[in-house]
């Protein structure tokens, strides 16, 4: 069981939901707002992976960052390509034995979605 849960600041609900839902397929688990019209607080999963997202200026600021490990980040980025999300370069493997590939979203909040590699791949020994 995941026991860190990510939050992400964000500065539109719609432009939120569209790039995180739309683009990369994440599921809303769950929202809340003190009352309606209220800024939101919400969970977010997809696959083993659930991260937070805030409206609230008080709970962490723009431009964050969250590493996310995935089983194939090839996969990933053909279906985030697919829906219209596209990172500055594709996939490439890292010497520090990683395959990954970034993302920014609207609010400026930075994604690394990673697949580690087997030693030797890379150059990691």
């Amino acid at each position: 069981m995941q026991t860190v849960f990510p939050v992400l600041r964000i500065l539109d609900y719609a432009q939120a939901k569209a790039f995180y839902v739309d683009g990369f397929g994440f599921s809303i688990d769950w929202e809340w707002r003190h009352e309606p019209g209220f800024p939101v607080f919400m969970g977010l999963s997809k696959d083993d992976l659930s991260f937070c997202l805030s409206e609230h200026s008080g709970d962490c600021e723009v431009g964050g960052l969250v590493m996310f490990y995935v089983e194939d980040v090839d996969l990933w980025y053909r279906e985030a390509l697919a829906r219209g999300i596209g990172p500055d370069r594709p996939p490439e493997d890292q010497l520090w034995g990683v395959r990954d590939v970034i993302y920014v979203d609207p609010f400026g909040n930075r994604l690394v979605v990673n697949t580690r590699i087997e030693e030797g791949r890379s150059g990691v020994h």
